[in-house]
C-alpha cells in the first residue's frame, strides 16, 4: 500500500499533464514557424509536431490564432519582469542600463525562436497576434514611463515627455534585438559591438533626460 501511495504521489497531476501538453504545443509551433509565418501553419501540423491528435488541440486553444496570442504572452512576460527588476535596482553592480542590456542579450541568446516570432509577427498576417504584441509593447513602455516619472520627480516632466522618452528607450532595445537576431549570439564577434551600441544609446537618452525641460 505504501509503495502504491508513493507512485500516486509522484505521478503528475491532471493540471500538470495539461500544462505539459500546452507547452509542447507552444514549442511545436515555434519549431514550425522558424522560417514561416504563423498564418501559414495548420492546426493539424501543430498537433502532429506536438504528438497529439488534432481534436486534443481544442482542449488547450480555440485556434492557432489563440495559441499565437498565448505565445506572445509567454515570450514577453518574463522579459518585462526581468527588465522591471533591473530598473528597480536588482541588476548586478547597480548599473540599471548595463543590467537591462545584459538581460536583453541573455534572453535573446536563450530564446531566439521566441524573439524571431515576435519580430516577424509584429507586422504579420494574424491580427490578434499583432494586437497582442502591440499591447505587450505598450505595457512595456507604460511601465518604463512610470519608473521614469519616479526618477525625474524633480524635473516636473509631463506625461507626454515621459512616454516619449520611454518610447525612445524601447525602440533602442527593439533595434538591438533585431540586430542580435541577425548574428550568432553565442559566437559572433559582432555581439559586443551591438550590445555596446545599445548601452550607449540608452545612456545618451538618459543624459538627455537630465537636460530636458517640459514645455510650460
Amino acid at each position: 500500500m505504501r509503495a502504491y501511495r508513493a507512485v500516486v504521489a509522484e505521478s503528475p497531476s491532471r493540471a500538470e499533464r495539461k500544462e505539459a501538453t500546452r507547452q509542447r504545443l507552444l514549442d511545436a509551433t515555434l519549431k514550425l514557424i522558424a522560417n514561416r509565418s504563423l498564418s501559414s501553419i495548420s492546426l493539424r501540423e501543430v498537433a502532429r509536431e506536438a504528438g497529439i491528435v488534432p481534436t486534443a488541440f481544442y482542449r488547450h486553444f480555440e485556434s492557432i490564432d489563440a495559441l499565437g496570442v498565448d505565445l506572445v504572452d509567454d515570450s514577453m512576460r518574463p522579459l518585462r519582469q526581468m527588465i522591471r527588476d533591473a530598473r528597480r535596482g536588482v541588476a548586478s553592480h547597480g548599473d540599471i542600463i548595463k543590467g537591462t542590456v545584459d538581460i536583453l542579450a541573455r534572453q535573446v541568446r536563450e530564446n531566439p525562436d521566441q524573439f524571431r516570432f515576435l519580430s516577424r509577427e509584429r507586422y504579420g498576417g494574424v491580427r490578434g497576434v499583432r494586437r497582442a504584441i502591440e499591447t505587450e509593447l505598450t505595457l512595456f513602455t507604460s511601465e518604463l514611463a512610470v519608473d521614469l516619472a519616479r526618477l525625474t520627480a524633480g524635473f516636473d516632466w509631463s506625461s507626454d515627455d515621459l512616454e516619449m522618452t520611454a518610447d525612445l528607450m524601447v525602440a533602442a532595445m527593439l533595434n538591438a534585438v533585431l540586430d542580435l537576431l541577425e548574428v550568432d549570439v553565442r559566437r559572433d564577434s559582432a555581439v559586443p559591438t551591438i550590445l555596446d551600441r545599445a548601452e550607449r544609446q540608452l545612456r545618451l537618452i538618459a543624459l538627455g533626460m537630465s537636460q530636458w525641460r517640459s514645455k510650460s
